[in-house]
């Protein structure tokens, strides 16, 4: 075999073991199964909110806030107003009346969401503590009337973080936002919850998740980067523990309408991943070969994903240019496999992701969009490339947030 072809096949190999195996922990896990039985109300939590410069949003977050169908003396508001030179204070000050507290942090140094919630938690979490655990929003959110009752049967059940459906209240304002639902509805079921019913963790999506005080207190925050809940995810399960999924509880937030909101809020985020893929794969990979749990393994595939974009965008590259030379530099794996294999297994990772549309009902017009869904995963790949160059970027690139939807206008969106 040449060497271009030992290369090649491994490379190939690797993409491929990849692909089925992501599609095949979306096909075990994909049954609905039952959440943890309901519970009396007995936690108590701190709802905390980071905002910069929210105006336009924050009042229907607050609302939607204090319309939570939980006992009103069980949980307490907190609007983190970081380093806000708007309204966006003044705003949020108008709800003291109704029990929300608001804090005010200024530090234009150290400038980003990681470390605003290190700030808020040494604020809050303050001894002697009256809660049990924290919620951590984005102010642009709605939340689902039912998130605290979810919440506390997960904690009941003995869960330590606890991750939110991760829904939009804007899908249909233009394609992006479109196709950036499309991915969340689809990423929910296939991805989230197959991983919840199969033993493996979650992930932390940045809003909508709760972690035990006791537990936040023992590993302490830390996270440092742009992705701070990724970093965290990693950091739960290297300690042993998982991010448990709440599919019936929901998070709704606004999605990006242009390219370009889009661009830089993923080059934030693959900076991020890309840094905690370096810092975190290798001792999970450790941790694996000590102790056999797969959870580990799992989470360490999940974190190279920039890696397997970059290298995909290489290997699909030189097939390119291997086709156009009519096979002459190298044999494609995919030659060596039975065509018919070759074509079911396009065909699956094209249908993949419809299978969480289809199984949790997605509204019909979001079919329309798969085309333009396509499209809008081939940009990650700049991105990633992008995303490795900032991996020890640590700027904050605010999204700007217009929609102010309330929960009373949802419908109308959806």
């Amino acid at each position: 075999m040449r060497m271009l072809d030992l290369i090649m096949t491994t490379l190939e190999g690797i993409l491929l073991a990849y692909t089925v195996y992501t599609i095949g922990v979306g096909l075990l896990g994909l049954k609905r199964r039952p959440g943890p039985p309901e519970a009396a109300p007995c936690r108590r939590f701190a709802l905390i909110t980071a905002a910069h410069n929210e105006e336009a949003v924050i009042a229907p977050h607050i609302e939607s806030l204090l319309q939570i169908d939980y006992p009103r003396e069980m949980f307490d508001i907190y609007i983190l107003c970081d380093n806000c030179t708007d309204r966006t204070t003044a705003i949020a000050r108008r709800y003291e009346s109704q029990g929300v507290k608001v804090l005010e942090r200024r530090d234009p140094l150290r400038r980003g969401k990681g470390f605003a919630l290190e700030w808020a938690f040494a604020q809050v979490l303050k001894e002697p503590c009256p809660y049990d655990a924290v919620c951590v929003f984005d102010a642009d959110n709605l939340v689902s009337p039912n998130i605290l009752r979810v919440m506390n049967n997960h904690l009941v059940a003995g869960a330590k973080a606890v991750q939110a459906y991760l829904d939009a209240k804007n899908p249909w304002d233009s394609w992006i936002s479109a196709c950036y639902s499309v991915a969340y509805w689809s990423t929910n079921r296939v991805w989230q919850l197959a991983r919840h019913h199969l033993g493996l963790s979650a992930a932390l999506g940045g809003t909508g998740m709760c972690l035990d005080v006791e537990t936040l207190k023992r590993l302490g925050w830390g996270t440092s980067t742009l992705t701070e809940d990724l970093e965290y995810t990693a950091k739960l399960v290297l300690h042993g523990l998982r991010v448990e999924w709440a599919h019936d509880a929901r998070v709704y937030d606004e999605k990006p309408l242009t390219l370009s909101q889009t661009f830089r809020q993923r080059t934030r985020w693959l900076a991020g991943h890309w840094n905690v893929a370096l810092r975190y794969v290798g001792p999970l990979l450790e941790r694996f070969l000590r102790t056999g749990r797969w959870r580990y393994a799992d989470t360490a595939i999940y974190l190279l994903q920039p890696f397997l974009i970059v290298l995909g965008a290489a290997v699909g590259a030189v097939a390119l240019t291997n086709a156009a030379m009519d096979g002459e530099l190298y044999t494609s794996l995919l030659h060596r496999i039975p065509p018919n294999l070759g074509a079911a297994l396009a065909m699956g990772v094209y249908c993949y992701p419809m299978l969480g549309l289809i199984a949790d009902r997605a509204p019909l017009r979001s079919y329309l969009y798969y085309l333009s869904y396509l499209l809008f995963g081939l940009t990650w790949i700049p991105i990633a490339f992008i995303g490795f160059f900032r991996r020890n970027d640590t700027n904050w690139a605010h999204t700007q947030h217009t929609r102010a939807i309330r929960m009373s206008e949802l419908g109308s969106t959806r």
